[in-house]
This record gives structure tokens, sequence and C-alpha cells, in this order.
């Protein structure tokens, strides 16, 4: 019997894709390799978000090779897309894709383990590629399920390499969508997660569909789903249509991640993100008059080129009315070929840690003061994992609370009724 390992690097969308792979594998008659296992195939899902990403690529690269000396490495993603001619030099890679030629990575392995040939599948233009099916439904091992909508982005903020990496923006077929929705209520998951490089954008190179239709045509098909969360989404994306279809539909999660990067319009502008702060303020606003208690959570880049103190202040302040749930928080890092890396003024790295530190501390405290007012709450939550280390278990309500509960019995993968604490919750 062959086995294999899989790594995934960075978004869900990576992820996402490792698991199609996985269960192709599976199908072909593969399986999961365990501790100590021999291992004849390791695959690798890279990414190049930062600049710290394509160095765990590296690393992780470097690991699968020496770990498995024997098993036919194949390297795929972000970072071998942008990266081939330096992929290429690596004698451990035996079957190099980028973010297209997914779909026939079982059949590469096929052919290079009859002739023991490197194989290169890298297409050099990412910006004409097609929507990829992979074959496969994305069986994941947690609690919740991830369902790609789309990929590639046509967005080219200043700051970022993905649209050269993923390519154009381009929408999966929706009966795709549903039929893989269903399949994975079928298959027992209560969750699922929409992703994507660019979600709300789903269905502009359709024409006659757009992100709301789809979310409705997924509740619609599967009335036994207990929750559908969205991944990110930008703010000029949510249309009153979805805002009304949450309101109607207590199964889409009370949860929005809304990506920020700013707080500043002078950076806003520079960033080429396509809102100012006042736009974005507006936005949640009008969010929150409609789902009061919803949570709200956000990107902030940190050490952006031209960043000031006067500026960082501004993030800061604006963060603070906008009163968002939590915070993710990145340094800036330049990336070949984009804009921004050519900005003058680049901030430092101590001055960007040193605001890290400071909104990550903000972000605990906006945190503590959302979660304090469930105190003592009736909530549901889905359990997702075990805490060996505090013997308890672990999940997140719809509002992405975390809720840490103690049990006699295996309650991973069931939603249940907890009186909600900060610190351990008490099932009910």
């Amino acid at each position: 019997m062959k086995t294999f390992v899989s790594v995934a690097l960075g978004c869900k969308v990576n992820a996402y894709e490792v698991f199609c792979i996985d269960e192709t594998l599976k199908e072909k008659g593969y399986i999961q390799a365990q501790e100590d296992d021999k291992v004849d195939v390791a695959i690798i899902n890279t990414c190049s978000v930062t600049s710290n990403a394509d160095q765990k690529s590296r690393q992780h690269i470097r690991k699968l090779a020496k770990n498995y000396p024997d098993a036919v490495l194949v390297v795929m993603g972000c970072y071998a897309q942008i990266n081939k001619d330096l992929m290429n030099t690596i004698p451990e890679i035996d079957i190099l894709v980028g973010t297209s030629n997914r779909n026939k990575i079982v059949d590469y392995i096929e052919e290079f383990t009859k002739h023991r040939q490197k194989i290169i599948a890298i297409d050099e233009e990412p910006r004409k590629f097609k929507y990829e099916e992979l074959g496969a439904t994305g069986v994941t091992p947690q609690a919740r399920a991830y369902l790609k909508i789309q990929d590639g982005c046509d967005a080219f903020c200043t700051y970022c390499i993905i649209p050269l990496a993923r390519g154009i923006m381009r929408s999966r077929d929706p009966r795709d969508i549903v039929n893989e929705a269903k399949d994975l209520v079928r298959r027992g998951y209560q969750e699922i997660v929409l992703t994507g490089i660019h979600t709300g954008a789903y269905g502009k190179d359709l024409g006659n569909i757009n992100f709301s239709d789809i979310v409705e045509m997924i509740l619609a098909a599967c009335p036994t789903l207990y929750k559908l969360r969205v991944s990110s989404i930008e703010a000029n994306e949510i249309d009153d249509r979805f805002l009304d279809l949450m309101l109607k539909d207590k199964r889409i999660a009370r949860h929005l991640h809304i990506p920020l990067q700013s707080g500043s319009d002078e950076l806003l502008r520079r960033m080429n993100r396509k809102y100012t702060s006042s736009e974005f303020m507006r936005k949640i606003e009008s969010i929150r008059q409609k789902v009061p208690d919803i949570a709200l959570t956000t990107d902030v880049i940190v050490g952006f080129p031209g960043e000031s103190e006067t500026l960082f202040n501004e993030t800061c302040a604006f963060i603070k009315k906008a009163n968002f749930t939590q915070l993710h928080v990145f340094p800036y890092s330049a990336r070949t070929r984009t804009p921004a890396a050519s900005f003058k003024d680049q901030v430092q790295g101590p001055l960007k840690k040193a605001r890290v530190h400071k909104l990550l501390t903000l972000s605990a405290d906006l945190y503590r003061n959302y979660a304090t007012k469930f105190m003592g709450q009736k909530l549901q939550v889905l359990i997702e994992t075990y805490d060996n280390n505090e013997a308890m278990y672990v999940g997140h309500t719809t509002n992405y609370l975390e809720v840490r509960v103690k049990s006699n019995k295996d309650i991973r993968h069931e939603v249940i009724n907890v009186i909600f604490d900060l610190r351990v919750s008490v099932k009910i």
C-alpha cells in the first residue's frame, strides 16, 4: 500500500486544495502515512503572501526532503509559481506545480514513478488561468469544512503579490459549489466555511450571479446545515441583500472578517484599497444596525511605507472607534514585483515590531471587552479540538467566541449548549 504526507502553508484556500488532492490520492489507493510509516509521496502547497511565508515554504521543502528522502516530492502553490527558476535548482524536488495543473498531480506522481524524470508543470501566465476543478471534495479532519468558491484576484493592492501568483479573478461554477456543499453535509460536517482568494468578488466574471446568490443557493440546498461561515469579505462587497439573508437565516455565522489594512486615508490610497476610512466606518455601522451583536474582525498591516507615527495613530484611533472584536496584525513585507516595494520611506523593523505589539495588545483588550458581554449567557458551540494540556474541549460559537469546556466523554465535532465564561464554560 502506498502512503503519502501533505502540508498546506498559509491560507484556507491552500488547505482546501491539499484536502482535495488527499482525497484523490485515497481514491487511487494511497493511505495517509502515520508516524514512523515509510512515505512514498510528500506534497507541499506553498505560500508567498509575505517574506516570512517564503522562508517557511523553503524550510518546509527542505524538511520534507530530509525526512522523506525516498519519497516523490511534490511542490505546488504560490511560492512555486513565483519562484519557478529557483525551485528548479533544488534537486530533491521531483514534481513542480504552481497554481494550475493541481488536478493532474496524481497523474504526475504515477508518471514520475514509472520514468523517474523530473516534471515541471508551471504555466507562465496566471492572469490567463481558468477556474480549475480539483475533482474531489475537500474533506478535512477538522470539525468545519472549507468550500472554495473562486480563485485569483483583480484588486492589485500595491503591497500584494497574490494577483501575480494566483491569476485573474475567476468564479467556480455554482452547480459544482452546491453539489460539494451537499456532499459535505452528507459526510456529517455541521459547519462550512466559504473561502477563496477574493471571496466576495464571486460571480463578477459570470455576470448573472453574485456572492449573495451563491450563499442563498447553498442554504436552500442544505437545509440541515448547522452553520455557514464566510472566511473573509471586503467591506464594499457586503450588500444589503447579504445582511438581509443574515437576518432571515440564523445559519449564517454572526461573524464577519472584513480586512481594513489601515485607518489612514493616505495609506489606504497608497495601498490602492478601494475605500476611504469614512466609507469603511459607514459600512460597519450599517452592519451593526442590522445585526447588533455580530463579531467583526479585521486585518491590519503595520509599517507600510510612509507610515509615520501620526498615520499609525490614525489607524489606532480608527480601530478603537470601529470597536472591532479582534485584529489580525501583519508587519508590512516588501514583495518583489509589487509597486510598494519601491516606495520611499520604508519603515524599519524595530519600529514595525513595536507597532505590531501595540496593536496585538489592543486586540486582546477588544476581544475581552466583546466577550465579556456574553458572560453567563447560554450559547451554542461547535466543539473542534481537545486540549491535552488543560484537559478541556475547545470550540467556537457562531460569533467566534472561543469556548473551553470539560466533559467526561469525547464531544469533538458536536454542537453543544454552554453557559459562557471567558475561562471555562459550563456544558448544559
